[in-house]
């Protein structure tokens, strides 16, 4: 850091020189010019030693007051020397240690087999970094950050050893409850659906002779009267008390939670006694359930199916179980129906929808962009648009994407159906920038099959081009799932040329999937959109309080923005700016609604106020968005 003391010095030379001169100088005067050099010399000397002496001092104090513990052993690695920081992270004074060998210090949580590479590194590069535990004084066991390093004389021997290290306890606990709110429902507790493929996937592999896999999927009937009619608390509490009844009846099973009102059910046995099981499953969670004074007996709709006879992997299990249950929903619901070939192929109901889909995306004039509004909480600004697909049956009405988003997936629609989005949104961007509208980013959610089947980034570019449109207005909403999906290939070259393009890129539903700070730190990513699941019970809810800290702290850290999704009340929306958030989305403030609409208001704001503003309809479940 600094520069060594050093002799290059032409006054210092001078003054040797004239003081070495001075003894055979004939005359006085000359004598005493070179008596002037030599004070000059000395002067220069006193200085730099002065200099050097100083850099020593503040270097000292940089190290005593630094939060890094910093150690110095001698080369067999007795501790000689350690600073403040080290005394108020392992609580050893610095005469406790003094004559100590490091090694006694660490956690005994490293094997031999650790210590070899750690040895063998060291003695080979001089230096090692990475993770090490240690002991504190009281016994307690910790994680630490340690950089390593030998230092050598001037025939390369080992004089010291320098450490220096941070306690990453913190992170390390931070990192644990991403990973486990990453494979665990927030509301119940149970497996989520990535956990659930992956317990399957194991039950399938451990199958013996004679053995079978049950799967049912569950979906509570008419789930959103009891969230009109109890409330949302209540609702939430439901489900929690439906999943503890199920997982209680469920012996040696397991059970998970999809999401919204659909639980996961799997056992293995060597029974065949499938639909006994499942009926078993109905009668009991029939029962009532006494929510606030209320009791509710709940209607389900079951689809079930059972392996290997239905499938060999867990995701074709998958598919089959939401075959199932769709069929069993287009047959009126509160039934069960186990999975048949048909129900993919065959004449159900499934068929009737999948060609009307089909018609509907080669018409185009069925299906419609809603828009729902993402605000700024600084000063409630309009700062962004999420569009949200919608489909307009002309015979069923208003369809719900969850009964076709499925759909278009399992048959190979979602390319086609993301390209139509594309599309759409931009078309509608350069229909607002025509008229003179606000200049405001609309957001867009991308399938995996778009990764998968479709060449995303060339219908960007074209669409980009065809509508004259800036790549900034455009956002690209991608969940966690697709960006760890191995038929993505490397996704990060593929997000960077997109980004490079200028779109932004977020992920969405964040906290549903496996929410790994590993990908996080790698990926080109703008924002992170905080899932509604954590949102729900805010600020009473002591663990979801603790998850959005610990998410805006970290999104903080990587420099992203947070989008907190289903603000429905005003003490969410208090609660998360005190925690740092700046962008909300929820029908507090809007509820998703058509681009007319949408471009009616703001012609109305404009010309009342001239700022574009969103009105706040009463706030309604966000469950029916």
């Amino acid at each position: 850091m600094w520069p060594s003391l050093s002799l290059n010095r032409p006054l210092i030379w001078i003054g040797l020189v004239a003081l070495s001169a001075s003894v055979w100088l004939p005359s006085v005067w000359l004598r005493l010019a070179a008596t002037g050099l030599v004070g000059v010399g000395l002067l220069d000397a006193w200085r730099l030693w002065h200099q050097a002496n100083e850099r020593t001092r503040l270097a000292q104090q940089a190290i005593l007051l630094g939060g890094e513990a910093v150690m110095i052993t001698d080369a067999q690695y007795r501790i000689q020397w350690v600073n403040p920081s080290f005394t108020a992270i392992t609580g050893y004074a610095a005469d406790e240690v003094t004559g100590v060998s490091a090694v006694s210090l660490a956690a005994v949580r490293h094997d031999g087999a650790f210590f070899e590479r750690f040895w063998h590194t060291l003695t080979s590069s001089g230096r090692w970094e990475g993770e090490l535990w240690q002991r504190r004084k009281n016994g307690d066991e910790f994680p630490e950050w340690l950089s390593l390093k030998a230092v050598t004389g001037k025939r390369g021997e080992i004089l010291h050893h320098v450490g220096v290290f941070t306690d990453i306890s913190l992170r390390k606990a931070r990192e644990h409850d991403l990973r486990r709110i990453g494979l665990e429902d927030p509301l119940t507790g149970l497996p989520n659906r990535r956990r659930l493929h992956e317990l399957l996937a194991t039950r399938l592999r451990h199958l013996r002779a004679g053995e079978s896999l049950d799967l049912a999927l569950i979906d509570i009937d008419a789930f959103k009267d009891v969230n009109d009619g109890l409330g949302v608390d209540a609702g939430d509490r439901l489900l929690a008390r439906f999943g503890k009844r199920l997982a209680g009846h469920v012996a040696g099973g397991v059970v998970g939670r999809l999401g919204g009102d659909e639980f996961m059910v799997l056992r293995t046995t060597t029974y065949d006694d499938h639909d006994r099981w499942v009926t078993g499953l109905q009668e009991h969670l029939a029962k009532p359930f006494e929510i606030d004074g209320a009791t509710l007996r709940l209607g389900m709709t079951i689809g079930s199916c059972r392996a290997p006879e239905d499938g060999d992997s867990d995701g074709a299990l998958f598919q089959r179980l939401e075959s199932a249950l769709f069929a069993a929903r287009r047959q009126g619901g509160n039934q069960c129906l186990r999975f048949r070939p048909a129900l993919d192929v065959g004449d159900g109901p499934g068929l009737v929808l999948l060609n009307d889909l089909r018609a509907a995306l080669a018409s185009g004039d069925q299906l419609e962009l809603f828009y729902q509004a993402q605000h700024r909480l600084s000063d409630d600004g309009v700062i962004g648009l999420e569009a949200l697909l919608r489909w307009r049956h002309p015979r069923e009405g208003m369809i719900p994407p969850g009964d076709f988003i499925g759909l278009a997936e399992r048959h190979g629609l979602m390319a086609a159906l993301g390209d139509w989005v594309i599309n759409q949104a931009l078309a509608q961007l350069a229909h607002w920038r025509g008229r003179g509208m606000p200049e405001i980013p609309v957001w867009i959610n991308i399938s995996a099959m778009q990764l998968f089947q479709g060449d995303l980034e060339q219908t960007l570019t074209t669409s980009l081009k065809r509508h004259d449109v800036p790549a900034r207005l455009l956002g690209l909403e991608l969940t966690e799932s697709v960006l760890l999906d191995d038929r993505a290939g490397d996704i990060v070259p593929r997000l960077q040329r997109i980004r490079g393009q200028g779109h932004q890129i977020a992920i969405d539903d964040f906290g549903t999937g496996y929410s790994s700070l590993g990908y996080l730190k790698h990926l080109p990513l703008d924002k992170l959109k905080l899932d509604r699941a954590f949102i729900r019970a805010l600020p009473g809810d002591k663990a979801d309080a603790a998850i959005v800290t610990a998410v805006m702290s970290m999104a903080r850290g990587l420099g992203l923005d947070v989008v907190a999704e289903g603000v429905e009340t005003a003490v969410q929306r208090d609660y998360l700016r005190e925690a740092g958030c700046d962008i909300v989305q929820g029908y507090f403030y809007a509820r998703p609604i058509p681009a007319a609409e949408l471009e009616a208001q703001w012609r109305v704001d404009m010309v009342t106020s001239g700022a574009v503003t969103e009105r706040r309809p009463a706030a309604k479940s966000e469950a029916l968005a």
